[in-house]
């Protein structure tokens, strides 16, 4: 094929939109990538004629399918569930399971194609993938999620194991939807493996799995502002979050400890601003009403003199240094962007799956803000789950302070990889979208050219 037959890049995206009808997530996440591999693979011939990027783009398979199951009134109720296979170039499929009213197939291909790069970007062996259910849990009595858990685990046995695609948590599923999940598939195939990762310590789990995704993101802006010469401590921070998951609540444990202000958190009804500081003890105050009591962060403003809820809203107008939108996709948009820009914002780091939408990242771009997107900030938590794979294969458990290690280690060298490739030749400054992107890509493409045509 001769390099004047390329495609350029808007025939590309062109392509993809064709093929993904009303799919925006997902064109947005191809979209995000594309720009910058499309200039990486221009004098690459090997990826074009192989069309690397376009298969990338094309899942492996979506699995669709019914589920099934009764509510404490004795209600049939229905739901639907999806698994998206990415790619397994360098590993099984990893990634997620989310249950949410906003899940669609499009999320989930989009989450997926993004899981490809992040676990790239771990130096891991795992693949892309994702799931999930348009199923709330919030609202629903223990004995009702139960009995969902099972049903869409009944359904989605069929498509998983150790070797496979290995699913874990995500927004709406936690420790007590993975214990259901992994009940359920022991009870069909009468196995017991490291099919799911997230679960108790008691069965096959691992230490600071938890923590890891807010953790991660916060190491991961330490890594950027120390290139720098600057850090943490000392700075006001805004922080997102706290609802369904709890990447935002350990970001701001991570923050604290680093000598961090934090001063926001939100969930899906609004924020809470805190000018005083959320410190140790008001953050456990808060651990406590979202993962025990499973209250609204509202109730924070209640509780706590001086803080303030801004119903509907999020926190991005409050004056800060750094940011960490870790909710969900979307939630910051260029607007939001400018604003944190104009008022001294130095840092971004993701800690939630493309928090920032396109328009905003061009924002920090433009205004060469230390940017971490979520392939890479947000890598954290997948990282560990690796290593309970580890754990799981090896029938073995380690401590936490070897897991803490090495969670410090595989975030150092994600940061070093973005840096390798994200830096211009001549000018120091980094672009960490860029970086990402192209090494996450390196990794799984040249796997595929070693594979051929599959």
């Amino acid at each position: 094929m001769a390099v004047t037959d390329h495609v350029d890049l808007n025939q590309f995206l062109d392509g993809v939109k064709r093929r993904n009808p009303g799919q925006d997530e997902f064109v947005q996440a191809v979209q995000e990538v594309a720009e910058d591999i499309f200039e990486f693979i221009q004098d690459k011939e090997e990826y074009h004629e192989y069309q690397i990027l376009r298969r990338i783009a094309e899942p492996d398979r979506v699995v669709s399918f019914r589920v099934c199951w009764e509510d404490d009134n004795n209600n049939i109720r229905v739901q639907r569930g999806w698994r998206v296979q990415n790619n397994n170039a360098i590993g099984p499929y990893k990634g997620g399971i989310r249950f949410h009213p906003s899940v669609t197939e499009s999320v989930l291909k989009f989450l997926a194609f993004e899981q490809t790069f992040k676990n790239s970007l771990t130096g891991l062996p795992m693949g892309g993938g994702k799931g999930g259910s348009n199923f709330n849990p919030r609202g629903k009595s223990e004995h009702e999620v139960m009995r969902f858990c099972q049903s869409f685990m009944t359904e989605l046995y069929r498509h998983v194991g150790d070797d496979v695609d290995v699913p874990a948590g995500d927004i709406g599923v936690g420790g007590r939807e993975i214990g259901f999940m992994f009940g359920q598939y022991k009870r069909i195939t009468n196995q017991f493996s490291g099919v799911l990762t997230g679960k108790g310590l008691e069965f096959g789990g691992s230490l600071v799995r938890t923590e890891a995704t807010g953790y991660g993101a916060v190491y991961f802006m330490q890594n950027m502002l120390e290139r720098v010469g600057n850090a943490i401590d000392g700075k006001t921070c805004l922080v997102s979050g706290s609802g369904s998951g709890n990447v935002a609540l350990h970001a701001a444990e991570k923050l604290t400890q680093l000598g961090g202000k934090v001063v926001t958190l939100s969930d899906s009804g609004g924020f809470i601003h805190d000018p005083d500081g959320i410190d140790a003890a008001k953050l456990a105050w808060a651990k406590d009403l979202k993962e025990v009591r499973r209250g609204r962060i509202s109730e924070y403003a209640d509780e706590f003199t001086g803080a303030t809820y801004h119903e509907g809203e999020r926190p991005w107008d409050v004056p800060c240094d750094l940011a960490l939108p870790c909710a969900t996709q979307n939630e910051l948009g260029g607007a939001a962007a400018r604003k944190l820009v104009d008022q001294g914002c130095i840092a971004v780091s993701e800690g939630a799956n493309m928090p920032t939408n396109i328009e905003g990242v061009h924002v920090f771009k433009d205004a060469r803000t230390l940017f971490a997107p979520g392939k890479a900030a947000n890598a954290g938590g997948v990282a560990v789950s690796g290593l309970e794979m580890s754990q799981n294969a090896s029938r073995m458990s380690w401590k936490e302070d070897e897991l803490q290690n090495l969670l410090v280690e595989i975030m150092r060298g994600i940061h070093d990889r973005c840096v390798e490739y994200g830096r211009t030749a001549g000018d120091d400054h980094v672009s960490y979208v860029r970086g990402a992107n192209i090494a996450g890509f390196k990794k799984v493409a040249d796997a595929m050219l070693a594979y051929g045509v599959v």
